[in-house]
């Protein structure tokens, strides 16, 4: 009840409380960072066997592979285990430095949003802010960022990774679609040989080939962090999961709304990180490539290699997001 009393006495104390507020929250922004290090390490080790199966069925004839299992099957067979972690140094580093980017960015938008569109920590009509009128649980529902308020960030958050994730992606995507057992006749020997051949022959806009797709593909993320708030909410008002299991399915979840909502804009973005560079190149742009998924298949075009996408998401993501959130609960 003190520390309620003393915030009725005046703006001067109820501006005082709310600088310490600022200054106790400021360097928790370390922490999204920290986190996302270990989210991308756990979303890597679980997705990018589905992720390889995705992009080869996304950028080939529809006559070499028959589907998901079939290109599942042919890679193991041709090429092993490995063939499925085929490209999978860039994103394992790629990952644990775009899901600290991601994650650590959408932790600091959240908090932005909070505090200056949101729930300003000064409320216009009350001299003071809310501390000297509401009780510490009033409080707590108030500063409360919405649902609308988690997509928008997911947004900036997008924006913000797809100047780290497009060079990462497109060296990937290129890497994934080398078909041959010899590694004599592969174009790339690496991923370092294939952003070298790429920076020397078409400089950094080679590198950042398919960036304006990447943007369009993150801004989906509205739907993403969007319904990850819904589901938290929903599994923490009407069931009584621990924190980390609440954590996993909405994770998993949400991954999944996001995937149904962005796939044929990945679709699109992977053509075009595919295409060649220079002489030969195919899509002028966004528009071309997504025509041509549509001459070549039509609806079902956008879709293909949606199921093992998918299947990869609930995992992927729900490991991710257990790490992501267990180490935020853990770190000082």
């Amino acid at each position: 009840m003190g520390a309620t009393t003393t915030t009725i006495g005046g703006h001067g104390t109820a501006k005082m409380l709310g600088e310490q507020d600022r200054q106790k929250a400021s360097p928790s922004n370390y922490k999204g960072f920290v986190a996302g290090v270990f989210s991308g390490i756990g979303k890597l080790s679980v997705g990018h066997p589905f992720d390889t199966v995705k992009v080869r069925l996304q950028t080939t004839q529809k006559s070499q592979f028959h589907g998901p299992l079939d290109c599942l099957l042919q890679t193991i067979r041709k090429e092993g285990i490995p063939g499925l972690y085929k490209g999978a140094t860039p994103p394992l580093i790629g990952w644990m430095f775009m899901d600290s980017i991601m994650l650590g960015s959408l932790t600091y938008y959240r908090r932005l949003l909070n505090e200056n569109i949101f729930n300003p920590t000064t409320h216009p009509y009350t001299p003071g802010g809310i501390q000297g009128v509401i009780s510490p649980q009033g409080q707590e529902a108030y500063r409360k960022l919405p649902t609308v308020g988690h997509a928008i960030a997911g947004v900036m958050a997008g924006a913000t990774v797809s100047f780290i994730a497009a060079p990462v992606e497109h060296i990937k995507a290129r890497l994934q679609v080398q078909y041959a057992v010899d590694k004599t006749m592969r174009l790339y020997s690496g991923p370092i040989n294939c952003a070298q051949k790429i920076y020397t022959a078409h400089g950094l806009p080679g590198i950042y080939h398919g960036l304006t797709a990447t943007l369009l593909f993150r801004s989906f993320f509205f739907f993403w962090w969007g319904s990850y708030d819904i589901f938290t909410r929903l599994l923490s008002q009407h069931t009584t999961l621990s924190s980390p299991a609440i954590n996993f399915w909405a994770g998993g979840l949400s991954a999944q709304i996001f995937w149904i909502t962005s796939y044929p804009s990945d679709v699109v973005k992977q053509r075009i990180m595919t295409d060649r560079l220079g002489e030969g190149r195919r899509f002028a742009g966004w528009g071309d490539a997504a025509q041509a998924v549509w001459r070549e298949g039509g609806f079902r075009g956008f879709w293909r290699g949606f199921l093992p996408c998918f299947l990869r998401a609930f995992p992927a993501n729900a490991v991710a997001l257990v790490a992501f959130e267990g180490v935020m609960r853990t770190l000082p």
